[in-house]
């Protein structure tokens, strides 16, 4: 359980110190719709996620407004979203392992492929976290995953959105 405490939290501190430095540091507005970070980029030499009508589209997950509150950055969801939990859910996405190992049982679904070994491919907006009943062997290949989704509305570690019970399929 620490060890999931400190992954997760040294990934989005990453994305959060970036994040930070680009709107305040230097005083750069956030990104265009369909630019930027969660985006994948047409440079990439991994193809992009095909289309597919039996997933979630991360075009709805992506969708979350935030408003400032004197803690800090909160998501706004739309009724669109909220109205996603509680039920099962099938997303697409590329594996992000929190741990090493062939095998994984808790990891992140991203949006883009993974480029960099120390670079989050997006914000928290372009991620899933998924606890899996069986361990997922790790690909670099789009990986669907479906299990009991859950939009989180104030989680510690700053994540929109989880999976549990998760399981691979084709």
């Amino acid at each position: 359980m620490k060890r999931r405490f400190f992954l997760i939290g040294w990934a989005l501190g990453l994305m959060a110190v970036a994040q930070a430095q680009n709107r305040v540091m230097l005083d750069i507005p956030p990104w265009p719709a369909g630019k930027g970070a969660g985006v994948h980029s047409p440079n990439s030499a991994l193809a992009p996620l095909p289309e597919r009508a039996d997933v979630l589209p991360w075009s709805l997950l992506t969708k979350v407004k935030m408003r400032d509150v004197r803690s800090g950055p909160r998501p706004v969801f739309s009724a669109e979203q909220l109205a996603l939990p509680f039920r099962l859910q099938r997303v697409q996405g590329f594996m992000l392992p929190l741990e090493a190992g062939q095998t994984q049982k808790h990891f992140l679904l991203t949006s883009v492929p993974l480029t960099c070994a120390f670079c989050i491919p997006g914000g928290p907006e372009s991620m899933v976290e998924v606890f899996s009943q069986t361990p997922v062997k790790y690909t670099q290949a789009p990986l669907v995953v479906e299990g009991k989704f859950a939009v989180l509305t104030d989680d510690p570690f700053g994540l929109y959105y989880r999976i549990t019970h998760a399981v691979s399929v084709k």
